[in-house]
């Protein structure tokens, strides 16, 4: 062929080859497989048959990359148009075939001038071509990007990191009775959609600042691939819903953690874990506002469950894409509003602190003359052990002693709420848990499983935990308010309030020794033994030291951390400013008189444990006392008992000796545990606790016998 001949054949076959065809002299490669999607998704590659001139070989080398780079893209919008892509890379495919669409009209135009000028050469074709061609090499480089990010260029398959939450949806789907293929396609393989292909596209666009035509392309396909994602968000920003079948936006939703389970919720799991972020899947216009964004919606999601959102309304005025000037203030607002409005709901509408002081009043024993009252009413039955307690006769006492007028229960709306119960597990044990656990959060299942089915160990261990030790409240909060009163915090206020009824109940049966040490023949009446008298004294020494320390910690614990705690909590509430600062300052304060009342410390709840048996033992251990002072002195004993034929009855030494004897083991143990304390509660004071050197000063009138001399005097 001339020159002329050949160049002419060649234009003709590269516009069929520009179109994805074959043509006469310009025919695919042998390795290329057009029914292989690989093949398809890398690129024809073509080869020209031998005998062509060198300078038109070059030329038509050089032009057919865009070929190449066509079928490519063809084959990237067909293969990533299906549904298992995601909406994003729907509206990117659209995009792109409208691109195409354009190309294929260029293509069309070349062609007339071809067949109606003669001045229409190789070169001209080439001149021509060279925007198109670099707009198509864009298009590719951002297809092969995406490809390599799903793994699906020859052999670069890499394990996917999303594997996890592919597999959750596929759950998810199937508990509903879904289809695997909506979920997501088939666990393990790696797509890239949603958030990750808008953050492709943005870095793209933002390494091409010197390149006028490539960035005019990649804004016009992020502007485009963006609107359906930008759908998702002001749905989410301004109604709290999440419409997103393909598992693309950057919040991803657990359905299967749903609100009826709160009032089992041991770990807070429905505030956190229904709604979290995708973090390798958001795009980097939301990089910086994601907590926003995310709180946002679950403000509003708990609104609208609530009636306050009119989801049937349309969104206004928003921005649709990420180039509008008002996108961040969009984010911004509706942030703002979704506070807002969850604030009002919660301390407005649903009385939240109402709700607060109702819990202090029931959980902390705050003006608890009621709470007296049930115990005298309940107290023969909470005397037996803890299995063999009736809970529904002391729920009914409960209820009873609720409605007493007068009282600050009978007045409270929310009186209902409150329920008895028993846990068969004893306080100290379930305070090591949770520190073995190193936190109360990360405890909290072990808690739950404790207090619902305890393990064999724990049931022959507790066996001897009576009523007054195992007693508990629990209050039930309805939605939204269970989200602040979770059963997290309520499970932290079961358990000051089972530590301050231990010392109620130890206080009471102190009180009880000093009322038989008053009233009782054998106490009052003075023995012509003066070592009878003296071990009297020191018994009477030894009980007063006890109630002392019990008075002083129930003091301390009530007044010098609960309440300043407390008042701390309220002050925070009236000037909090989002809804995350307001539930976390109520952990804080429930945390805060956890530690201060020395229930996270494993060293001083041992230390306490002992203490606190030993002052148990020796309150129940009053009336024993009795009797035996009467064998050591038969003196002792009421006029009707001598009266019965025991006047006759001699001084035992030996018995008074052996008194002496178990009084000192009890006075040993309690010195020496006290002293123990205090040095621990001096040490963390001034390592942890600054709090409990106020403790210290209060326990220190109870460690020592000549500091108790004048409180004898009242015994």
């Amino acid at each position: 062929m001339t020159l002329g001949f050949q160049e002419a054949s060649i234009l003709e076959d590269l516009l069929f080859v520009f179109m994805g065809y074959e043509g006469q002299y310009i025919r695919f490669r042998s390795d290329y497989n057009p029914a292989s999607e690989g093949d398809r998704l890398a690129g024809p590659q073509f080869k020209i048959l031998p005998g062509l001139d060198p300078s038109l070989r070059d030329l038509t080398n050089t032009m057919l990359k865009m070929a190449t780079h066509y079928g490519a893209v063809e084959a990237f919008a067909e293969v990533h148009s299906r549904e298992e892509f995601g909406a994003v890379n729907h509206a990117l495919c659209s995009s792109i075939r409208k691109l195409l669409k354009e190309y294929l009209v260029l293509i069309a135009q070349l062609e007339h001038q071809f067949l109606t000028s003669p001045s229409f050469t190789l070169h001209v074709l080439h001149l021509r071509t060279l925007p198109t061609s670099h707009m198509m090499f864009q298009l590719y480089s951002l297809a092969r990007e995406v490809l390599r990010c799903n793994s699906m260029l020859e052999d670069d398959l890499e394990d996917s990191v999303d594997d996890l939450d592919d597999m959750e949806n596929i759950l998810e789907s199937l508990r509903e009775g879904g289809d695997i293929v909506g979920s997501g396609g088939v666990p393990g393989s790696k797509i890239c959609k949603g958030g990750s292909v808008l953050g492709l596209l943005t870095l793209r666009l933002a390494s091409m600042a010197g390149d006028p035509a490539a960035r005019s392309l990649l804004s016009l396909l992020l502007r485009e691939a963006s609107r359906p994602y930008m759908n998702m968000l002001n749905e989410w920003l301004h109604h709290g819903m999440i419409r997103d079948p393909h598992a693309e936006f950057l919040i991803k939703e657990q359905k299967s953690i749903r609100r009826e389970r709160l009032e089992e919720d041991y770990t807070d799991e429905y505030w956190e874990k229904r709604y979290t972020i995708r973090d390798g899947d958001v795009p980097p216009q939301l990089e910086g506002v994601k907590e926003k964004v995310l709180l946002a919606g679950k403000y509003l999601n708990v609104v609208r469950e609530c009636g306050g959102v009119d989801v049937s309304k349309d969104v206004g005025d928003v921005p649709k894409s990420f180039e509008d000037i008002r996108f961040l203030d969009n984010v911004n607002s509706a942030y703002a509003h979704a506070n807002e409005s969850l604030l009002n709901l919660l301390l407005t509408t649903h009385a939240l602190p109402a709700r607060l002081r109702s819990l202090k009043h029931y959980f902390f024993l705050d003006r608890s003359d009621f709470f007296s009252y049930f115990l005298e009413l309940g107290a023969t039955e909470l005397q037996k052990q803890a299995k063999k307690v009736n809970v529904g006769k002391l729920q009914s006492l409960l209820d009873l002693a609720l409605r007493q007028p007068g009282s600050i229960a009978a007045s409270d709306p929310f009186k209902e709420d409150v329920k008895v119960q028993m846990n068969e597990v004893g306080l100290t044990k379930w305070l090591m848990r949770v520190v073995s656990v190193s936190g109360i959060d990360e405890g909290a299942t072990t808690f739950e499983e404790s207090h619902r089915t305890p393990a064999i160990s724990s049931i022959e261990d507790d066996k001897s935990v009576i009523g007054f030790n195992a007693l508990e409240l629990d209050y039930s909060v309805p939605f939204p308010l269970s989200l602040v009163i979770s059963r997290k915090t309520v499970l932290r206020y079961q358990l000051l309030f089972r530590y301050l009824l231990s010392l109620r109940h130890l206080e009471t049966l102190l009180v009880q020794a000093w009322q038989d040490h008053n009233t009782l023949y054998t106490w009052k009446h003075k023995s012509k033994y003066p070592q009878v008298e003296l071990w009297k004294r020191r018994a009477w020494t030894l009980r007063a030291r006890m109630l002392v320390f019990v008075q002083q910690l129930l003091y301390f614990c009530t007044s010098e951390v609960v309440e300043p705690n407390w008042n701390g909590l309220m002050k925070r509430m009236e000037e909090v400013r989002t809804v995350d600062e307001l539930m976390q300052d109520h952990v804080d304060f429930l945390d805060t008189c956890l530690k201060e009342c020395m229930l996270t410390n494993s060293k001083l709840l041992k230390i306490h444990a002992k203490i606190m048996m030993t002052c148990t033992m020796f309150a129940s251990y009053t009336s024993h006392l009795s009797k035996a002072l009467i064998t050591a002195d038969p003196d002792l004993a009421s006029p009707s008992a001598k009266y019965m034929g025991n006047e006759d009855a001699a001084f035992d030494q030996v018995r008074l000796d052996k008194l002496s004897d178990n009084l000192s083991k009890y006075e040993e143990n309690f010195s020496r545990h006290l002293k123990i304390l205090l040095d621990a509660l001096n040490y963390y004071a001034a390592t942890e606790t600054v709090v409990l050197l106020g403790l210290c000063a209060r326990l220190s009138t109870a460690s020592n016998d000549a500091d108790t001399q004048g409180l004898v005097m009242t015994g």
